[in-house]
């Protein structure tokens, strides 16, 4: 029998996490090992640097590039306030003096004697990395981040935009097949992660933001309204850095698309529990899935992990297609040819077969992932 292999999509009820928190540049991690961390507990934090602001002290004062530091109040490293004295001439019998003084506040980072410039540099960005997941510290990258492990339910989906949050899971429909409409979402949804079964459409959205909700779990959605949402186009190849204002998680893809029965009765399990979730999706290489994790009870003994497995593609199996044509849409395989064949880009690639939406399609391999049962 034909066979290949494919990344897919875990929906699981327990399973061993391992989750890399790391800083965007090096400073100081907080976390030790052993500790039992929060999704709201800082681990590691560190600073970016401000914007600089490039002045021109020669020209300010009239006086030559290599004359400015004989006039400098201030030095490189120094910090400084918006209105102090940066440098200032002697004038004439101490008269007539000019000055130039700061526009922001901040820290002097460098003084040319070359050009008469002084680089200005505003207030440093203070970045902090919290856990996002319950768990334990298992180890340290030094003046990096950590890296925590645990034991959760578990749910990844196809798509998804916006960053990471956390609340409680509150599921708003009977049905898998039920759209979340806005009339299902009261204001004691608040804070919560709120769970759609079909189709959330966009005035649902609109009311899950007035409601102050932090994540939408949903089967299907509009990509209109994703991009009415945004204001302008999302591409499915990275998203997560969208500031929408809620985190949306979509389990099957576009259009009005019933959640898949594993996934709902597992959220449905697990309804009032603490879970984090976030919507950073990216379809190419390097892969990564926007995710639902529900902390479970466990011991050290556990903690077990296990990378996981890449699934078999074979006749029969449930496939999700994850780009264009297609994209979204759940199938059947019906065969796996072994003879690669030539596409619209006339690059010849392995491709298999079909049932999606009553007819036999061809897509290439790469285009699909399996739907874990």
């Amino acid at each position: 029998m034909s066979q290949a292999y494919s990344a897919g999509l875990t929906v699981s009820d327990s399973i061993v996490l391992k989750k890399q928190r790391i800083l965007p540049l090096k400073g100081t991690v907080v976390a030790k090992i052993g500790d039992k961390v929060k999704a709201d507990d800082l681990v590691a934090e560190t600073s970016l640097p401000g914007s600089v602001l490039p002045m021109n002290l020669a020209n300010k004062l009239g006086v030559t590039a290599q004359q400015v530091t004989q006039f400098l109040k201030v030095k490189a490293g120094d910090q400084i306030t918006k209105g102090q004295i940066l440098a200032e001439s002697n004038g004439f019998f101490g008269f007539f003096k000019s000055s130039v003084k700061s526009p922001i506040d901040g820290e002097v980072d460098s003084v040319s004697q070359l050009t008469g410039q002084a680089m200005l540099r505003e207030p440093r960005i203070p970045v902090q990395i919290k856990a996002f997941i319950e768990g334990i510290v298992v180890d340290i990258i030094p003046n990096e981040g950590v890296v925590i492990e645990n034991k959760s339910a578990y749910i990844q989906g196809i798509f998804g935009v916006c960053g990471e949050t956390n609340g409680e899971l509150k599921v708003l429909v009977k049905e898998p097949t039920q759209n979340l409409t806005p009339d299902l979402i009261t204001p004691d949804c608040k804070d919560k992660l709120i769970v759609g079964g079909s189709l959330t459409p966009l005035e649902s959205i609109k009311k899950a933001k007035e409601m102050g909700v932090r994540g939408i779990i949903t089967g299907g959605i509009d990509d209109q309204d994703i991009k009415e949402l945004l204001g302008k186009d999302i591409g499915v190849a990275i998203t997560g850095h969208e500031n929408l204002g809620i985190t949306i998680l979509v389990t099957e893809g576009f259009g009005p698309i019933k959640m898949a029965d594993k996934t709902f009765e597992l959220l449905k399990k697990f309804e009032g529990r603490q879970a984090s979730m976030h919507g950073k999706t990216q379809i190419r290489a390097g892969v990564i899935r926007p995710e639902i994790i529900i902390p479970l009870e466990f011991t050290k003994e556990d903690l077990v992990y296990q990378k996981p497995k890449d699934s078999l593609l074979i006749p029969g199996k449930h496939i999700r297609i994850i780009r264009q044509p297609g994209f979204g849409k759940i199938g059947k395989i019906t065969g796996l040819p072994e003879v690669p064949i030539s596409v619209e880009s006339e690059t010849k690639v392995r491709i298999l077969t079909a049932e999606v939406d009553g007819k036999e399609l061809t897509i290439p391999r790469a285009n699909v992932e399996v739907i874990e049962e």
